[in-house]
């Protein structure tokens, strides 16, 4: 997808962050963007400030899926791209930090709230938009990972275990919506300066040595990741460089004696 005019582009936590980022790079280029988000009020400005529309969407109810994607369908007959981007740690923003986690000790709210969001949200938001990309001739779906998809990160290993989640889909899904003529991509940021870590998290970033990257350099990530029309694709950003193509490892094969 090289041109983005009139285009019909749909992106789940679009209120802030990455989503936002994207939302903004979408509509300069000449797209018309559906913003979602359970936070109507920002998700609105949001939509306003790109002429766009908002809707109302919780990512790990499917209902609401079905109900958000038969309006936009109804609306404009189609999608031409979505970018499933909605995501949540096991510590919430407002206070959470980094404690020592104990899986013995996470509440199941907790823990459904965090596959809810990152796995549910991104199983159901495929599910529900392949026929309104369909629609339209076919189109692309961008999913935001993360490097924690790739690695390991033992501070929020259910976060980690969800992004691997994701990763898996991706590369496992991509050959047979290919055949859909609809292609499926995953951006794997590092650090990124976004309200899904809280305030605790900047000594974290600092003793780490990281550096936050700014949400404008994933949403470039993620059209460059479209532009380029290959699929099954995962894509790792670090601050301040050109998204790198992950390529795994391969497995050995069954005779190999190690």
């Amino acid at each position: 997808m090289a041109d983005f005019e009139e285009r019909i582009c749909l992106v789940t936590g679009g209120a802030s962050g990455i989503g936002s980022a994207t939302c903004e790079a979408l509509a300069a280029r000449g797209a018309h963007v559906v913003v979602t988000d359970v936070d109507e009020a920002a998700g609105r400005s949001v939509a306003d400030a790109v002429g766009g529309e908002f809707a109302h969407l919780d990512v790990s109810d499917r209902d609401a899926w079905t109900r958000v994607v038969s309006e936009v369908v109804e609306v404009h007959g189609g999608l031409d791209l979505v970018h499933l981007n909605a995501g949540v740690t096991t510590h919430p923003a407002a206070g959470g930090g980094f404690p020592a986690f104990d899986i013995a000790a996470m509440p199941t709210d907790a823990y459904r709230r965090v596959t809810g969001a990152n796995i549910d949200g991104v199983v159901f938001g495929v599910g529900a938009t392949v026929q309104a990309l369909e629609n339209r001739g076919g189109g692309a779906i961008v999913v935001t990972a993360s490097v924690a998809g790739l690695a390991t990160w033992e501070v929020d290993p259910v976060y980690t275990m969800t992004k691997h989640a994701v990763v898996g889909l991706v590369r496992g899904l991509a050959p047979p919506l290919a055949q859909r003529s609809i292609t499926l991509n995953a951006i794997c940021p590092a650090a990124v300066d976004t309200k899904i870590f809280g305030p605790e998290a900047e000594d974290f970033v600092r003793e780490a040595e990281l550096r936050l990257m700014p949400p404008a350099q994933v949403a470039d990530a993620v059209i460059e990741s479209v532009t380029g029309g290959e699929t099954g694709q995962c894509w790792v950003c670090y601050d301040g460089r050109d998204p790198i193509l992950y390529e795994p490892a391969p497995l050995p094969r069954l005779g190999d004696q190690s």
